[in-house]
């Protein structure tokens, strides 16, 4: 089994099938600031994005991007960026858990890909 995308090994998806929409809230550093976004394209959205460091992304779209704004609007710097406090920083590190934010992403695509599948 692959312990990043959870398949065994030799199979995957057929190629004719449509790639799942995975939506994630992602934490980019640049600096001392983080900016908190959404996409369903990481990949695409990150490459325009200037940072330093992707700190971690988390399932969910619009609607947990606007609670995580709320949840820090007192480090809001403008837009969707905020100081990189500590407390903002331990948000992020939590949701990360040790995995790093690319295998987590590869393991929600995989697992909405098996549903499909199914």
């Amino acid at each position: 089994m692959c312990p990043v995308c959870g398949w065994r090994a030799g199979d995957s998806p057929d190629a004719d099938l449509p790639r799942p929409r995975v939506e994630v809230v992602y934490y980019l550093r640049w600096d001392a600031r983080v900016k908190i976004g959404t996409t369903a394209d990481p990949r695409r959205r990150l490459a325009v994005i200037w940072h330093h460091e992707l700190l971690a992304f988390e399932p969910g779209g619009r609607a947990l991007e606007r609670a995580r704004h709320e949840q820090f609007a007192h480090l809001r710097e403008g837009g969707e960026w905020f100081r990189a406090d500590p407390e903002l920083r331990e948000h992020a590190a939590a949701l990360a858990s040790g995995i790093p934010p690319w295998h987590s992403y590869a393991r929600w695509v995989a697992d909405a890909l098996r549903r499909n599948v199914s």
